[in-house]
């Protein structure tokens, strides 16, 4: 089967491997369709830290598909249904994991990190992430291309929790990405009264604009704070997300929070000394909260797959390309080097957005 494969301090190829065989406690899956991941360039480009030396993956944490192999051992599942599964499973012992949060747990393991992953035909699904509630049956009506997408809606639904917006809400949001967009949709369900998108890009700026956006910004710091601060009254946002990798706009979106506010750092920085410069007396005066949000665990999961199956999240509107499984290699050489929202390889002879 083809499958795109990662090795550690080595090279990224797309290649023919063997189709997995499974315990009898495992479960294999057909993948109908696997997203590509900015995570998964990450590896590509810099490796990643659980990764052994010379230890080669497939990649892919983002997919979906229908069981074509059951082991004797699992209950609950059979021949021909269609699931999605959350990739991170942790220890199943720990605190956090106790607690439902395997994505926190210090010992987890993911597809396409630590486990073979979905950029391929076929993936094993070991028993943990059976056991740990990460495979989700999907309904008829939600097709495999969205589903493919339920990963990360759901780290968006872990920020939004954390971010706590209520009826009335001012939020900013940097960022007008794949990820910026569904934290636009789910501000917008949560009661947001306004949403101001920044971005350096128009073409993203306008697919804010036509999914709601109140105001699409694209200028300096300093206009940026004054269209929040006219669209507030002079209060500032009751919330601000950084859907980017950019330290100064981590800083930036502290000073742009009104009394109470609440900003969620969603984008880590760069592992190359990036630090941000706080000023702990805003915090202070103004009783801000600062949070951060990585991943996401089972209960996201299952509430993405709710919010999806009720169309109440446009998903398709995030998907730029779409690839049949045999052009895998010409996926990622679009993932890596366009300007791409999200690209999906879907198993089907069809070409690419027929589907």
């Amino acid at each position: 089967m083809i499958a795109a494969t990662y090795t550690q301090n080595g090279a990224f190829q797309v290649e023919d491997v063997p189709v997995p065989t499974i315990a009898e406690d495992e479960l294999l899956l057909e993948v109908h369709a696997s997203s590509i991941c900015g995570t998964d360039l990450r590896i590509i480009r810099n490796g990643h830290r659980k990764l052994q030396p010379n230890q080669k993956i497939i990649l892919g944490h983002e997919f979906a598909g229908v069981v074509v192999e059951v082991g004797r051992r699992v209950a609950g599942f059979h021949v021909g249904q269609r699931v999605g599964v959350a990739p991170n499973m942790g220890c199943g012992q720990c605190g956090l994991c106790v607690r439902g949060l395997p994505n926190m747990c210090p010992d987890y393991t993911a597809f396409g990190i630590t486990l073979d992953g979905a950029h391929t035909e076929y993936v094993r699904i070991p028993n943990a992430a059976i056991t740990q509630g990460s495979v989700c049956v999907l309904p008829d009506q939600l097709p495999f291309v969205q589903a493919a997408l339920l990963e990360p809606l759901s780290c968006v639904v872990n920020g939004n929790r954390a971010c706590r917006i209520v009826l009335g809400d001012i939020v900013v949001i940097f960022g007008a990405g794949p990820i910026g967009l569904m934290h636009l949709v789910l501000a917008q369900l949560s009661g947001a009264a306004q949403c101001l998108v920044v971005d350096p890009d128009e073409e993203r700026l306008a697919q804010a604009a036509a999914l709601g956006a109140t105001d699409t910004i694209h200028g300096t710091p300093e206009a940026v704070r004054e269209r929040v601060l006219a669209a507030s009254h002079g209060r500032g946002a009751d919330v601000a997300i950084t859907a980017c990798s950019v330290a100064a706009v981590q800083e930036q979106s502290l000073a742009l929070l009104a009394p109470f506010g609440r900003v969620c750092f969603f984008g880590g920085l760069p592992k190359d000394g990036s630090l941000i410069r706080v000023d702990s007396n805003l915090v202070h005066y103004r009783q801000l909260t600062l949070t951060g949000t990585t991943g996401g665990a089972p209960r996201d999961f299952r509430t993405a797959l709710e919010l999806l199956a009720a169309g109440r999240v446009p998903i398709e509107r995030v998907i730029s390309h779409r690839f049949p499984t045999g052009r895998m290699a010409e996926a990622f050489d679009v993932a890596l080097h366009a300007s791409a929202m999200k690209v999906v390889i879907c198993r089907n002879d069809r070409a690419p957005n027929d589907e």
